[in-house]
């Protein structure tokens, strides 16, 4: 039989990697909180390391590893770990990894909340410094001798900046820097991760992955790019026969069994049901995404559009590079001085006033008074985020309907 193409994969992966019993093609949910062991030192071993297997769930359940096993094999990795939201993955792969006194060098267009997870981590004296990640030699020079990670995201939440993340990896593998990339808006059906040598990937399985706003979850994946041997932050217990699982030990123990980060069963369950349609999904969120822009960019209520799609975006040569099949289904725009952000929003009837992102529905609110609020004006305007900006979630609806949405809430708003 030839092999199978990726989209194909996908819709099989659950009962072809994990083969679930009984003909099942999904993996059962388990739901118990302890396991039983017949033979104490099996318990033992496993406790120790030295034998597969589960003690207790919020460590590891049947459920998790099997959802675990499909993010891994789409990635490529050497490796996955689930957590309850995207931001306990983000927050405990770095308290696991990270400890007082290293440094980091991060993107200075980050999400609102990652943001302001670094002031927390800054409190246990980890120091970040903010960059320009469009500009690899901006990375460079606040890279120095205590530095131990470069993150971004490969597009920017909301104004869509790109970062130059073949640059970033190069850069890291030759100065033996761990390089962890949110590809949250850039699953691996956009963007191949491991082809820009990131060693880490954080991602929010509740936006696209999962794709209908009904699970939260997040996972960490080991593309296998890292010698972990090189990193003195990984602790004896946790340095284990097979050197590429030593820092997914440390996380997974950490982030898991000491911190309870946990992904429930269920909510395992629903996010491997919406990896079936992830590529049907973005394939239809990112050619409505384009038109869409292409609509606002010409539209005389609108300042300006930020999308990579477009071919004024300042990084859209980058973004034909590095997107396979798209620019992603977020853009933002600033509305022209006449319009109010807010009543434009309320004029709006299919398009939801909504905090959420990668839905199947489409999304949008205003940045600057929500998600970026406790930034305050001086970090936004370093962010490119404008007070009238809205940033819109485009969903899998009829093109159509989208664009005659976005038509009377504008007709609604330039005639009075």
């Amino acid at each position: 039989m030839k092999k199978l193409a990726f989209d194909t994969k996908l819709v099989h992966a659950d009962r072809k990697i994990n083969k679930p019993q009984f003909g099942a093609v999904h993996e059962s949910t388990n739901n118990s909180v302890l396991f039983e062991f017949e033979d104490v030192q099996d318990l033992v071993d496993v406790f120790q390391g030295k034998q597969a297997g589960h003690v207790y769930s919020r460590s590891s359940s049947s459920s998790a590893v099997a959802l675990q096993n499909v993010l891994n094999e789409m990635e490529g990795g050497v490796g996955a770990v689930v957590f309850a939201t995207g931001m306990a993955a983000i927050s405990s792969t770095f308290l696991s990894l990270l400890k007082s006194g290293d440094h980091i060098v991060v993107s200075q267009y980050l999400f609102g909340n990652t943001r302001s997870f670094m002031s927390t981590i800054e409190g246990f004296g980890i120091r970040v410094s903010y960059v320009d990640v469009t500009d690899v030699s901006k990375v460079e020079a606040a890279c120095n001798a205590d530095t131990k990670m470069v993150f971004c995201e490969s597009i920017a939440n909301p104004v869509t900046q790109v970062a130059d993340l073949s640059g970033i990896g190069n850069w890291c593998e030759a100065n033996n820097i761990l390089f962890a990339l949110d590809n949250t808006m850039t699953p691996s059906v956009l963007l191949d991760a491991k082809a820009v040598k990131a060693s880490l990937l954080l991602t929010s399985l509740t936006k696209y992955i999962g794709g209908h706003g009904n699970v939260l979850g997040g996972v960490l994946v080991d593309t296998g790019l890292f010698d972990w041997s090189r990193y003195n932050n990984i602790e004896l217990n946790y340095r284990v026969a097979d050197k590429q699982q030593w820092g997914l030990t440390q996380v997974k123990k950490r982030g898991l069994r000491d911190m309870g980060a946990t992904l429930a069963p269920q909510s395992a369950h629903l996010v491997s049901i919406g990896l079936e349609t992830l590529t049907m999904r973005l394939r239809k969120t990112c050619a409505n995404a384009q038109a869409l822009a292409k609509y606002l960019s010409t539209h005389k209520g609108v300042n300006a559009v930020h999308y990579p799609g477009l071919e004024a975006h300042p990084q859209h040569e980058r973004a034909k590079t590095l997107f396979k099949r798209g620019f992603g289904g977020i853009l933002s725009v600033e509305l022209s001085e006449e319009i109010e952000p807010h009543a434009f929003l309320n004029a709006l009837s299919l398009v939801i006033s909504a905090t959420h992102l990668g839905d199947t529905r489409t999304l949008a609110l205003p940045a600057a008074s929500t998600i970026f609020y406790e930034n305050g004006p001086e970090e936004r305007a370093k962010m490119g985020i404008a007070d009238s900006l809205i940033r819109i979630s485009v969903g899998i609806e009829d093109i159509e309907d989208i664009l005659a949405d976005f038509d009377q809430a504008f007709i609604s708003m330039l005639s009075k």
